[in-house]
């Protein structure tokens, strides 16, 4: 008889569970700690149970997505790049989450925070955010007797330094977040007033700055589907500087041993200029009861806890969300490299909260692969990119 009652206890408290099917696009190596913040969620409370699945890589769990709400099957909870979010918000497949945030902790950074929100409100849950990092072979720069470049002026002065007959001084990437982050780096913007802003001052100055290296063989442009041999010209020091995220330098360390010394300097700024907090956020979707958004909050202020927090950024370098967390950091951050790019934060903002800048930036990174790697001149380039991106909008 008491088997039987205990059975019929825990049938009884499994079906009283809101469960929360959850799509996740962490991958080693932070995918240990967010296993690890689920399993411990589930395992501390009654309520809820997340039902988590890894979905490939912020692109690859977009597409899936997008088939999802077409097809049926799209889950509760998303973590989802954060240039995605807007736009999802926009269709209203992502809920707003404003009436279950009543109490969060009070250390959290609000500009992180904004991060999540589109026109005012909160639509998506950030949960890792980084900021961009000049890597460079400290090896080499130590053989030439260059130090970190403070400036883009003196980036262009290490990549001519730096450049050989079968290297060059710096790998560029056509990717939309690498060219965002140098254009908010001079103080610009690719939208502004809800139009892309492609043929704007700063735009201009981010292509020609890059086009004239890439011209005179000071650096070597990759796009997105060359993405790993850009990592690859770094390794082999075939390229000595790169811009990424922090999140860069774990992901490679998990992968393969470093054959000389990397070292990490903040983006160059002009008075005025920000970085990007980029990475992603959670997003609760259509169909998603009250009991399952209260869920997924739940889950993720169980995420903030401040030891988890600081386990999130040792293994990942993502940002700590919260000041508490720093306290559990004093150690990590003690390196001066390091503190100096996460101290960027400071000067951190969202990097895309426009809707439509999904829809456009495919003809922006058009427009990047056409001067950078096909010898477009950089004005022509962009003109044609913000034609084709207003005729969109006009629709």
């Amino acid at each position: 008889m008491r088997r039987l009652l205990a059975v019929l206890t825990l049938l009884a408290w499994a079906s009283a569970q809101v469960s929360i099917p959850f799509w996740h696009t962490a991958g080693p190596p932070g995918n240990r700690v967010l296993e690890e913040a689920i399993q411990s969620f589930n395992a501390s409370q009654k309520a809820y149970r997340l039902e988590a699945r890894y979905v490939g890589d912020y692109r690859e769990a977009g597409v899936k997505l997008l088939a999802a709400l077409r097809s049926g099957g799209a889950p509760v909870l998303f973590h989802g790049e954060l240039s995605f979010l807007p736009r999802l918000a926009q269709e209203g497949v992502a809920l707003p989450l404003d009436a279950h945030l009543k109490d969060l902790p009070k250390d959290l950074y609000p500009e992180m925070l904004r991060t999540g929100q589109v026109k005012g409100k909160t639509f998506g849950l950030p949960l890792g955010l980084s900021v961009p990092a000049l890597y460079y072979n400290k090896d080499a720069f130590r053989a030439r007797g260059l130090r970190p470049p403070r400036t883009w002026q003196e980036v262009e002065e290490a990549a001519a330094r730096l450049a050989g007959r079968t290297a060059k001084g710096l790998v560029v990437s056509t990717d939309i977040w690498s060219f965002n982050a140098l254009v908010m780096s001079l103080g610009g913007s690719l939208v502004r007033d809800g139009l892309p802003a492609f043929t704007s001052k700063e735009v201009v100055e981010a292509l020609e700055m890059l086009y004239r290296m890439v011209q005179k063989g000071h650096a070597q442009a990759r796009n997105l589907a060359e993405a790993q041999f850009a990592v690859a010209d770094f390794l082999r020091t075939k390229a000595f500087m790169g811009i990424g995220p922090t999140t860069a330098l774990p992901v490679v360390e998990a992968q393969t041993a470093l054959p000389f010394a990397v070292g990490l300097a903040p983006l160059p700024r002009r008075e005025g200029g920000t970085v990007p907090l980029s990475g992603a956020a959670l997003a609760v979707l259509k169909g998603a009861s009250p009991e399952q958004a209260q869920g997924a909050v739940a889950f993720w202020l169980h995420f903030l806890e401040p030891k988890r927090q600081a386990a999130w950024v040792r293994t990942t370098w993502y940002l700590p969300l919260r000041k508490e967390a720093e306290k559990e950091l004093a150690d990590f951050l003690k390196d001066p490299e390091r503190q100096a790019v996460f101290a960027q934060a400071e000067v951190g903002r969202p990097w895309s909260q426009d809707p439509e800048l999904v829809v456009w930036y495919g003809y922006l990174e058009e427009a990047l692969e056409r001067s950078l790697k096909q010898g477009v001149r950089p004005q022509v380039a962009l003109e044609e990119a913000q034609r084709k991106a207003l005729a969109v909008e006009r629709k």
